[in-house]
């Protein structure tokens, strides 16, 4: 078990059974409620082995909801605020989060906001919650499909990382995970870079040995700068692109990406950009474009759907004074942040993705 100290609580890294959760919960909130907020997919993989390894939780109640991002929207959360007044939940009282980023980003702005804040922890089930999503504070839903629109930055009690929960996902959800583990190489740290260059991904636990390590970057980032005005923005590359692909993805009718996908296409464009502005060299954008490429599945595009992205991310909430914001790689393991580019440039981003993928 180890420990990771954020901004007023602790990440625990390892089996929850030997976290101070029991114990904690027992001490803080014998005589409160404690709800568990979950979906479908919690319930059935999750929610067992937490509660074995909680006793504390024996009398929670669970509020169930339906899983995926279409369903991270004010909608669902007014039907849970529903519930915790239907019963007489305080402000006093715990919520537990239990799953991956859409359970906490949505659980965490329940709490945070419901009777003005409740006590939270965020339980994350996902690779991608793990090293990334339940860490820093924010907590948010999307409106529109626009991403984490409606949101705050409020720190939880406690995150509980247990790789545990990582056998019960199916092989596209682990490298959605995986795609954030990347994005913390790429920008923060070129020895890990290389070691996940050296990753084969055969089972869970390679990508178990990568999450203290992302803990720890994304954690040491993050107590840098909490509310995000200066050095936080570096974990936002390939998130503009990304989310504007992501939302297109859930608005159209196709079937939607896992938000590591869409980051995954979203950082090889914003590397042709850091190329593009002579901070990336050809050789880098090359080594990264081919190993996202082999690992994750292609996104045709055409001119169309472009324009669309191009609405998308002018809405994006990391923009500033009118122009779409951008953080760029100085070379691998190297970033820097509040780059803009006009729109013909993004497009050229877009189309070097497609002619990557042989388009």
């Amino acid at each position: 078990m180890e420990l990771v100290k954020s901004q007023g609580y602790e990440v625990s890294i390892g089996a929850i059974e030997e976290s101070d959760l029991n114990s904690w919960i027992e001490e803080k909130f014998s005589n409160s409620k404690k709800i568990v907020l979950l979906d479908e997919n919690g319930l059935k993989h999750c929610w067992s082995y937490l509660h074995s390894q909680v006793p504390a939780l024996n009398d929670a109640e669970i509020i169930e909801v339906e899983s995926g991002e279409k369903n991270k929207n004010i909608e669902t959360c007014t039907g849970i605020w529903s519930a915790l007044a239907d019963m007489n939940v305080s402000r006093h009282d715990l919520i537990i989060n239990l799953g991956g980023g859409v359970i906490g980003d949505m659980g965490g702005f329940i709490a945070s906001t419901f009777k003005r804040g409740m006590h939270f922890v965020q339980v994350p089930t996902t690779l991608l919650a793990q090293v990334d999503a339940s860490i820093g504070g924010k907590v948010g839903v999307d409106l529109n499909h626009m991403k984490n629109m409606i949101g705050v930055i409020n720190q939880p009690n406690g995150v509980y990382v247990d790789t545990n929960f990582l056998k019960t996902l199916p092989s596209n959800h682990l490298k959605s995970g995986l795609a954030e583990i990347i994005k913390h190489g790429l920008v923060s740290d070129q020895k890990y870079w290389n070691k996940i260059c050296d990753k084969k991904y055969q089972s869970v636990k390679d990508f178990g040995d990568l999450v203290n390590q992302s803990v720890h970057i994304k954690n040491g980032i993050v107590n840098q700068d909490p509310y995000e005005q200066n050095v936080r923005k570096k974990l936002n590359f390939g998130h503009t692109i990304g989310h504007a692909i992501e939302a297109y993805s859930l608005e159209s009718a196709m079937k939607s990406l896992l938000h590591g996908e869409a980051i995954a296409i979203g950082m090889i464009c914003e590397s042709f950009l850091s190329y593009k502005k002579d901070l990336l060299s050809e050789e880098e954008l090359a080594s990264i474009t081919t190993f996202i490429n082999e690992l994750y599945p292609a996104f045709i595009m055409n001119e169309v759907i472009y324009h669309r992205l191009i609405e998308f991310m002018k809405n994006d909430k990391k923009n500033r004074a009118g122009e779409i914001n951008f953080t760029l790689l100085n070379g691998i393991g190297d970033s820097s942040i509040n780059h803009s580019f006009d729109i013909p440039d993004i497009f050229e981003s877009l189309e070097y993705y497609q002619k990557s993928i042989g388009i």
